[in-house]
């Protein structure tokens, strides 16, 4: 069974990700949910064991890691774990850095405007 962590500061966001795989993955998958960057660093450091399989994470959220995005931070943090480092991390945002944020951690991104008109994007997850 594969896990999955979402954070995403809104509920409504939280729950678009949360609804879209578990309608694609039913039970296949376990999911935890955060709503912050410092949350999110709680439940993987609390798994740091057994890590997550997938995080997806938006970019925008808590202001307390300017001039950085809180998950920027987090995928920072996720990286230096080396228990982490087959974890597939996957920023979806809003911002109109995430290209340039992502490909500078190196991992994947949606914009939120795609993921929006485009369910069948959480197939590649």
């Amino acid at each position: 069974m594969k896990h999955y962590l979402i954070v995403d500061d809104s509920q409504s966001w939280n729950n678009y990700h949360y609804n879209n795989l578990k309608a694609l993955y039913g039970d296949e998958i376990e999911i935890d949910r955060a709503y912050s960057a410092r949350e999110a660093y709680d439940w993987v450091y609390n798994y740091i064991n057994n890590p997550y399989d997938v995080i997806i994470t938006d970019l925008s959220m808590e202001y307390d890691f300017a001039p950085k995005f809180a998950g920027e931070w987090l995928v920072e943090q996720i990286q230096l774990l080396k228990q982490y480092y087959k974890t597939k991390i996957i920023i979806v945002s809003g911002s109109m850095q995430i290209k340039s944020v992502a490909e500078d951690l190196g991992t994947d991104y949606v914009p939120k405007s795609v993921i929006a008109n485009d369910d069948t994007v959480y197939q590649k997850f």
